[in-house]
């Protein structure tokens, strides 16, 4: 047993020093604690001739649940919790992204278990006995052992547990000890929430909101209220696709050159940010259509598509819009069967309406997309029947592997083969299928009643295989691991529109919904929906929270990006201008107290929503 505590404690110091860079003495106790009570309740409950199976068992799970973590963590840069095995079943959706990410050195977490099992026959071929007497007096340690330390690793539960910043909850909890205070932290809030009383939680809400000054002088007529009112709307949602290829050329070559006329000629939002949680893609999808926070804990879809979400296909669907949504993949990934129901579409076109053209790994390219959604909406446009549609692209996904005869963009040698490089090969490849929709709306006569959303549901680029060092040099921009990756695109499309116009207002995927329901002349507050989220084109101020990629606590406002330590105190901040360190960041105090309370809220609210009929 203490050979194997040993080898549990050589593994956790592996997977601190991958995940965190250094090691803390607390946490390594923490985790000392954590691992011999566990071998020691295999010790109590455990026959002795299936024992050293068990040991050998527990190291093997172990290895694979720190294996997979440091996996996880190095694309989401979060530690998973135990909500995380519910998404297991995706795995095999996304092999080529979840291989990409694997570096050899990982598999060191199983160097040790050759060598154990050889120890193991060894000692099942000399055999060992132990007396009555001998074992009873083991028993009096074992349990003594045990007691000790679940009286130590409690006291680290319970002293961490009100962290909100879950790298570092994690960091000194341990691997055990943060899966316990997370189930404790989730008991408790779904606890609370049960309790509660969703009016009262409005209530709080609309007080909340009320006093933090969003606009200069409140009261005033919304600016384009109604700009686009009856007409159809389709939203697009852009895969992995970040903010900084706009307006961007290599070699002379422009990298968006669909999306930078829609932006000269649209509202264009450049400072807008990921906010997503556990579910990723289908997170982006729930916020912009409800304007709620993901819990962080699960991904909204599996968690909450039982309820009856607060939504723009709800709210249009009184003014008589029918709402559908596009996905070449699988309608059970991220569990959408459940999702789009629960958003109240009304239709939903996945893999079977698509050709497989082979595009990657998820089949269908986002031309074949477009293709089949354009006939569809045709349909509904010929019956003057208005539309609410959603498109989800997949072609940029990652690893971003694009056919060769599918783009036309040449790179510098330096950036061929590299993430980099494919990267931009995606983007090109997206932003030219992009514009076939445009082209056949067009030809369908659709161009002209439509308004046009496109956005990036989250960062592409990975940290570890395009630094920001290589993205700045290779580009010739100012590129940072935080601002520039978490930067996403928004442009908002409206027909007739006379001229483009650059949107400076920094936002969220929040912020989508409420700034679409403006332009449709749709107020959520007389629909009955509580946006978190705000229009942009109506507000000069805006704070608004992240979460799962950044640590709870992180937040934007019109000037910084936080991030928390342990709190608010020993955090750090960036200025969203010139992306450098922010060294007082005092006075923002109370906006951080602003949003921990604004994201309790959204979690208590979306727990309180109702549970729809299946």
């Amino acid at each position: 047993m203490i050979a194997i505590w040993l080898l549990l404690l050589v593994k956790s110091v592996l997977f601190r020093l991958f995940l965190f860079g250094e090691l803390k003495w607390n946490g390594l106790l923490a985790d000392a604690a954590a691992w011999l009570g566990l071998l020691l309740i295999v010790e109590l409950v455990t026959a002795a001739r299936w024992r050293g199976i068990a040991y050998w068992a527990v190291n093997l799970v172990v290895s694979v649940l720190l294996f997979a973590s440091t996996v996880y963590f190095s694309y989401y840069g979060s530690v998973p919790t135990y909500t995380a095995l519910k998404a297991l079943d995706q795995v095999n959706q996304i092999q080529d992204s979840v291989e990409s990410l694997i570096k050899s050195i990982y598999y060191i977490y199983f160097l040790d278990l050759a060598i154990l099992a050889i120890l193991y026959i060894v000692r099942l071929i000399r055999g060992t006995r132990v007396s009555g007497r001998k074992r009873i007096g083991q028993l009096r340690l074992v349990i003594g052992g045990l007691l000790v330390c679940i009286v130590v690793s409690g006291s680290l539960v319970y002293a961490g547990s009100d962290i909100p910043n879950e790298l570092e909850q994690a960091e000194g909890l341990g691997f055990i000890g943060y899966q316990a205070a997370a189930a404790w932290n989730n008991q408790s809030e779904k606890a609370i929430a049960s309790s509660g009383d969703i009016e009262q939680t409005k209530a709080d809400i609309n007080e909340l909101m009320s006093s933090y000054s969003y606009q200069d002088q409140p009261g005033q007529p919304a600016v384009q209220f109604g700009t686009a009112q009856g007409k159809n709307v389709i939203v697009v949602q852009m895969e992995a696709f970040q903010n900084f290829p706009l307006h961007l050329s290599v070699g002379r070559v422009e990298l968006t050159p669909v999306l930078n006329k829609l932006a000269d000629e649209s509202y264009y939002f450049p400072h807008i940010y990921q906010q997503i949680g556990q579910g990723n893609t289908s997170d982006a999808e729930f916020m912009s259509n409800t304007s709620i926070y993901p819990t962080g804990e699960i991904a909204m879809s599996t968690g909450y598509g039982n309820r009856e979400l607060p939504s723009m296909p709800r709210m249009l669907e009184s003014k008589g819009y029918e709402a559908s949504t596009f996905h070449v993949n699988d309608v059970t990934f991220w569990d959408r069967n459940k999702l789009y129901p629960a958003l109240g579409f009304n239709h939903y076109y996945d893999k079977p309406f698509y050709t497989n053209d082979h595009f990657n790994a998820f089949g269908a390219s986002d031309e074949e997309l477009y293709k089949v959604a354009v006939d569809k909406l045709q349909a509904l446009h010929e019956q003057k029947k208005p539309f609410y549609a959603q498109m989800v692209t997949v072609s940029s996904h990652f690893p971003f592997e694009v056919p060769k005869d599918r783009t036309d963009l040449t790179l510098p040698a330096s950036m061929e083969g590299t993430q980099l490089g494919n990267y931009l090969q995606a983007v090109h490849y997206t932003d030219y299928a992009l514009g076939t929709l445009i082209d056949r709306l067009k030809a369908n006569g659709m161009w002209d009643d439509t308004v046009l959303v496109a956005y990036g549901d989250h960062f592409g680029l990975q940290p570890e295989k395009a630094s920001a060092a290589e993205i700045s040099q290779q580009l010739g921009i100012h590129y940072d691991d935080r601002l520039s990756r978490f930067n996403i695109p928004l442009i908002i499309h409206v027909p007739g529109q006379s001229g483009g116009h650059v949107v400076e207002q920094p936002g969220g995927q929040l912020d989508i919904m409420p700034t679409l329901a403006n332009l449709l002349g749709v107020k959520p507050a007389d629909e009955g929906v509580v946006p978190f989220g705000h229009d942009l084109l109506n507000i000069n101020h805006n704070v608004f929270g992240m979460r799962y990629y950044l640590p709870t606590g992180s937040f934007f406002n019109n000037d910084i990006l936080f991030v928390p330590g342990k709190g608010f105190d020993d955090g750090t901040a960036y200025s969203l201008k010139t992306m450098e360190p922010v060294r007082d960041f005092s006075k923002y105090k109370s906006d951080y107290d602003y949003i921990m309370k604004l994201m309790g809220l959204s979690d208590q609210y979306v727990r309180q929503l109702p549970k729809r009929t299946p």
